[in-house]
């Protein structure tokens, strides 16, 4: 069986669709699986890794409004990251992640507070994209790997067109993020 990553680039290469990355917390990890993949320069515009607060506003376009109410570790703020490395890049897809690897709390979230934003093509339509909540147990470095995996589980799930909630994170969350 292939890996999420080589799935994502075979979906989008097969529709001749882009993806671009907005990361925070897992710092590159997501663009560093899928440019793993064989044919990723078939459908992988970049990245942007927004790990300052101040960027996720100037570089992404993320409400300075919002950043300020909610901070950086929010639903919203991932949605907006996944719309605006989108736009920025040009890609058919955008996802993003934010959230908590610890070793401490960051705007009164815990760790393991992480979400995953998705926006696509369907997205323009609709009400935007999709986001899903996860609350992650383990270390730093299970927390970062953790994200990657779900945020690629919540892309393939969008690229499948498959509109039946977020099975991957409530199974993570019965699994202690394993």
């Amino acid at each position: 069986m292939s890996s999420p990553a080589t799935e994502v680039v075979r979906l989008l290469a097969v529709k001749g669709e882009t993806l671009a990355v907005a990361e925070s917390l897992t710092g590159g990890l997501v663009a560093a699986e899928i440019t793993a993949a064989p044919g990723a320069s078939q459908a992988f515009r970049g990245s942007v890794t927004a790990y300052a607060t101040e960027l996720k506003h100037e570089v992404l376009g993320v409400d300075a409004a919002l950043l300020a109410a909610r901070g950086a570790v929010d639903p919203q703020v991932a949605a907006q990251m996944a719309v605006g490395v989108r736009r920025a890049l040009g890609a058919d897809w955008g996802i993003a992640t934010t959230g908590v690897a610890g070793p401490e709390e960051q705007d009164g979230k815990p760790v393991g507070t992480v979400y995953v934003a998705v926006d696509g093509p369907a997205s323009e339509l609709s009400d935007g994209g999709k986001v899903a909540s996860l609350r992650l147990n383990g270390d730093r470095a299970e927390i970062r790997m953790e994200s990657v995996r779900s945020v690629l589980a919540l892309l393939l799930q969008e690229l499948a067109g498959e509109q039946t909630g977020n099975e991957r994170a409530q199974d993570t969350e019965r699994n202690g993020g394993f």
